[in-house]
């Protein structure tokens, strides 16, 4: 008999989203909060702009705030969801203030706050409260401490849940969340935790891609255990890029900031060549969006592994000075940038759609809830505006602790849970094809449904996809499960709802640009796909 777990509450990942939740939760409640590497080896520590709130009334607005947003979006953000999350803002960076994160002081500005503002693309005003460059580390390592605090919260790293379990799950028409699955990965060992509450705060799913500025679990865990559990997706066809992460063998998710190109940073084709300035009149200070298809074409049509970004021609002095961390790293990989251009190619940043919530972040299975980058609130619409991700993690976070707060105590979970049967599955030897599988993936998706896609790559994806997801099935029938397998069946699994996405919206909006249909269509819909079992008489709003 495996060992498991009983909570009121447990919490699959441990990001700013899950955090937060944690934090805000009634302090009665058994609370466990499940990481699959250390507390803070996710994507917001290394988060390093700040957080999007109005913090200066005499010079922003929660109309502009609003405003901005929807812009960003293309016209497809919610407008219910982006007033609840931007009103709500003053109130989440207080309490951030309250519980000791060490926020960049500027006493010169004039409002109660005291803290410096900055200002994004995007942002009709100052609104950007940061911690330096440093803003999700800062905000991380406060939370971090806070929940190692808590009495009544069990924190377990190294833990990666395999699926949640529901009624459905065990042959009763009805569909209620009842706990999860966990591998335990230092011991090999897979334990159920039950739980008249599961929370999602796992992230986003940047990792099906080649290039990514993301940690290396971004792999869309939670986006697939909802849609194998009944819970319908929304908008995954808008996955943000970032046009510059520097491009060598042993470089892992590294950005090469904006700012390079603010300051007179030229990008290059391998031969020494401009080509910003045959895409738009702005050149290199193009928005992101423009920036990063120019790139992407330019490398399908050299046939290029990557391009670059000089800023060389700068005294070396000024390099150093602006940019000492982008420096020093690219001088650990032999780069000068004061002598040299950088490598660069374009990265996956940022999940736009998710799982689909209410205000609430309640999904379409009672008892499960979904916050932060896995979830789809409506709050980003086609394109995310800068910084505000964080806000949605801090805003959603409160809101989904104050329902489960106000509900768990008419929840009564006393079905018999089964333990994880791992009788009839070997060792397997065949770890190859697996990693195979997983560069297969990431390549493929990163070749027809990338940046720029055309009906014709989309399909040949969806072909290379299904093929994948028949291997990594028969693979996860008959063999012991590992870390690897369960991020690779969950990748598979959500390039194909990315894939089915962008095969359904017939138009270029935001993030969506196909050759095919370049144009924007008149319609504004977002894209909702639903799964076989989903449960029509527990659909959100």
């Amino acid at each position: 008999m495996h060992q498991s777990y009983n909570y009121d509450v447990i919490i699959i990942g441990s990001g700013a989203a899950g955090l937060t939740m944690a934090l805000h939760l009634d302090p009665n409640l058994r609370v466990a909060i499940l990481s699959k590497g250390n507390l803070s080896a996710g994507s917001s520590s290394g988060a390093q702009g700040g957080v999007a709130a109005v913090l200066n009334p005499s010079e922003d607005s929660l109309e502009q705030h609003t405003h901005d947003t929807q812009v960003a979006g293309a016209g497809l953000c919610r407008r219910d969801a982006v007033e609840h999350i931007v009103k709500n803002g003053r109130d989440s960076i207080q309490w951030l203030i309250d519980i000791g994160v060490p926020f960049t002081e500027d006493k010169k500005q004039n409002h109660a706050f005291g803290f410096h503002l900055t200002r994004e693309g995007g942002h009709s005003a100052r609104r950007i409260i940061h911690a330096a460059d440093a803003t999700g580390q800062a905000i991380s390592d406060t939370l971090i401490n806070r929940v190692r605090r808590q009495a009544n919260i069990d924190i377990y790293e190294h833990h990666l849940a395999i699926d949640l379990i529901t009624n459905q799950k065990l042959g009763s028409r009805q569909q209620k969340g009842l706990g999860a699955y966990v591998l335990d990965l230092k011991s090999d060992q897979v334990y159920l935790f039950k739980a008249k509450v599961q929370v999602l705060a796992s992230g986003g799913a940047s990792k099906a891609y080649l290039f990514s500025s993301n940690s290396d679990g971004a792999s869309g865990d939670g986006i697939a255990m909802a849609w194998r559990a009944g819970c319908r997706i929304g908008n995954m066809e808008f996955n943000q890029f970032h046009p510059t992460c520097l491009y060598h063998p042993n470089a892992k998710s590294f950005l090469i900031s904006e700012a390079v190109r603010g300051e007179g940073g030229q990008l290059l084709r391998p031969d020494g060549t401009r080509f910003m300035p045959d895409y738009d009149s702005r050149a290199e200070l193009a928005p992101r969006d423009i920036v990063a298809r120019a790139i992407d074409h330019e490398m399908k049509r050299l046939g290029a592994d990557c391009l670059f970004l000089d800023i060389s021609h700068k005294p070396a002095e000024f390099v150093r000075s602006h940019f000492p961390t982008i420096y020093e790293r690219c001088l650990e990989y032999g780069i000068d940038i004061t002598r040299q251009p950088i490598p660069i190619v374009p990265a996956s940043h940022y999940t736009c759609g998710g799982v689909l919530v209410n205000h609430q972040g309640q999904t379409d299975v009672p008892g499960v809830y979904a916050i932060g980058e896995c979830a789809f609130t409506g709050l980003h619409g086609a394109n995310r505006l800068a910084s505000n991700s964080l806000l949605e993690c801090f805003v959603t976070g409160r809101s989904c602790a104050q329902a489960i707060n106000q509900s768990i105590h008419a929840i009564n979970n006393n079905e018999a849970l089964p333990d994880w049967d791992d009788s009839l599955v070997t060792d397997s030897d065949e770890g190859v094809v697996i990693s195979h599988n997983w560069e297969e993936l990431r390549r493929f998706m990163w070749d027809y449904v990338g940046i720029v896609r055309t009906t014709k790559r989309l399909l040949r994806a969806r072909n290379r996809v299904k093929l994948l997801q028949s291997e990594i099935h028969d693979f996860y029938s008959h063999f012991k499960i590992s870390n690897d397998l369960i991020e690779l069946r969950n990748l598979a699994l959500v390039s194909e709802l990315i894939i089915d996405s962008a095969l359904s919206r017939k138009e270029s909006r935001g993030l969506h640009y196909t050759l095919d249909y370049p144009a924007m269509a008149e319609t504004v819909e977002d894209t909702i796909l639903t799964p076989e079992n989903f449960s029509p008489e527990n659909a959100i709003e």
